[in-house]
């Protein structure tokens, strides 16, 4: 099984993140609400418990009922709220009473937490204890009431005292979080930590997009069409781990620059090596190509010298044509012998067809050839030396008119051809003359090899030479029903 890719193991990383913020959150939620009903009854009944202990306590206490004895009270709700724990309470009465600001006799907190004596009845629960004493009074039983603020609920408990009309006695008291009395600061923390939690799967999203976006930009650089295959270095992407491979791809496209440059020199100089060693040979080839017609060119001469004005201005003729065929012998090796310069640059490739097909076309009309063309649409225009590249055509074209029968038909197809390293220009010039003979197919574009009496053997050897100076090459196709010579050079060279 193929191991998943690194960005696919960081989306897995956050989904597992996720998924624990989400369990964490749901533990948070129970943990706060869980049991919050039965929590709120448990310190109902306690208070209730307490309350009627501090009221039977101090009427069991008191001498006389009507007597008001503010010292036996507190005395009384410290003996009895020391061992209630988290219990805070009072007595109140409903009749006006001097020194009792809002009817407050007396308050105690024996179990208080914090430093010193508390004395001061709470100010933020007030009004939801004297909510609860007025509900006694107006029903003369116990009652109770209960405030929920988050995870907390406050509880108070009012209940009269025996035989002491308008008296009574209240507790107040809280439902603790089920961690006990740390519960809501354990609770705070747990939510803190899901907060860091969630924002560093907020931080490790963002990088996994920046990541996942710089990672793009880089599989786009070596995309076939991308900066490297263009020979561009690729920008930093500001990850350290991707400009590592970014500085060593650009060492590589520096390296491989380097070694294409020395190809290139090694090219050229092994090229002009095979020219000067081909010279040797075309020397002697040449030198017997040109002895067969000055031979002839003498012994015409000499049969003119010795014979009448008939004879003599027949062989004139013969001279004449034979100077021509050494000054086309001349000028075709001339050509071959000098390199091809390349300057190119975008050609229409419509247009330059056409107008080198219209020099042709009194030829083909003379040999009753039909002379057509066959171009692809292309979307971008080639680039290649347009002068040069009509020599090597004007050659294919001028052999395909010769070979192909009255009545046939020689067309020349340009079209794109799609490559592992881009597009390349394919050029074919097809005739259905009797082709070429199998014994000169591996020879046919070497200087001096033909066919014809009449012909030099130097038009394809030009062919194969500007082809390769435009980086390509030239062939003949193995086809037994038609003639068709190839060019294929690059649409764009690098």
């Amino acid at each position: 099984m193929p191991r998943p890719s690194f960005s696919t193991q960081l989306y897995a990383l956050w989904i597992l993140i996720a998924i624990l913020c989400s369990l964490l959150s749901a533990t948070v939620w129970l943990m706060l609400s869980s049991a919050l009903g039965e929590r709120v009854a448990d310190a109902k009944q306690q208070a209730a418990m307490t309350c009627a202990a501090v009221a039977s306590r101090y009427d069991m206490s008191v001498q006389r009922p009507d007597e008001t004895n503010v010292d036996l009270m507190h005395a009384v709700l410290d003996l009895v709220l020391i061992r209630t724990e988290g219990i805070e309470g009072g007595f109140w009465t409903s009749a006006p009473a001097p020194g009792a600001p809002g009817g407050f006799l007396a308050y105690a907190f024996p179990t208080y937490e914090g430093s010193g004596v508390k004395r001061d009845i709470p100010e933020a629960e007030t009004p939801l204890i004297l909510r609860t004493l007025r509900n006694a009074v107006s029903t003369g039983q116990m009652r109770a009431d209960v405030v929920s603020g988050g995870a907390d609920a406050v509880v108070a408990v009012a209940c009269p005292v025996p035989r002491h009309a308008g008296l009574l006695a209240w507790m107040l008291t809280r439902a603790r979080p089920p961690l006990g009395p740390y519960g809501q600061q354990a609770a705070t923390f747990l939510a803190g930590v899901l907060a860091i939690i969630v924002a560093l799967a907020l931080l490790l999203a963002l990088a996994l997009r920046r990541w996942k976006r710089n990672l793009t930009r880089l599989e786009q650089a070596l995309a076939p069409d991308g900066r490297l295959e263009q020979g561009k270095r690729i920008d930093r992407l500001g990850e350290r781990d991707l400009d590592h491979i970014v500085d060593a791809l650009n060492r590589y496209v520096e390296r491989a620059e380097h070694l294409q440059r020395e190809a290139n020199g090694l090219s050229a100089k092994l090229a002009q090596a095979e020219r000067f060693g081909a010279l040797g040979k075309m020397a002697a080839q040449i030198a017997h190509e040109i002895r067969n017609p000055v031979g002839a060119m003498r012994l015409k001469a000499e049969n003119a010298l010795a014979g009448d004005a008939s004879r003599r201005e027949a062989a004139l003729k013969i001279i004449i044509e034979q100077v021509g065929r050494i000054e086309s012998q001349l000028s075709s090796l001339l050509a071959l012998t000098q390199p091809v310069t390349v300057r190119a640059q975008q050609v229409d490739l419509r247009a330059w067809l056409a107008g080198l097909l219209r020099t042709h076309e009194s030829r083909a009309e003379s040999r009753h050839v039909i002379l057509q063309a066959d171009i692809a649409s292309c979307t971008t225009q080639p680039v290649f030396d347009a002068a040069q590249m009509a020599r090597a055509l004007d050659n294919l074209i001028v052999n395909a008119l010769r070979h192909a029968p009255a009545g046939g038909h020689v067309t020349v197809r340009a079209r794109a051809v799609p490559d592992a390293h881009g597009e390349r220009l394919r050029l074919e010039v097809i005739d259905d003359g009797p082709g070429v003979n199998a014994s000169e197919r591996e020879r046919i574009f070497e200087p001096f090899v033909t066919g014809r009496p009449d012909g030099s053997g130097l038009g394809l050897a030009v062919v194969r030479e500007i082809a390769s100076a435009h980086g390509g090459r030239a062939w003949l196709e193995d086809n037994p029903n038609m003639t068709c010579f190839v060019i294929d050079i690059p649409w764009r060279p690098s």
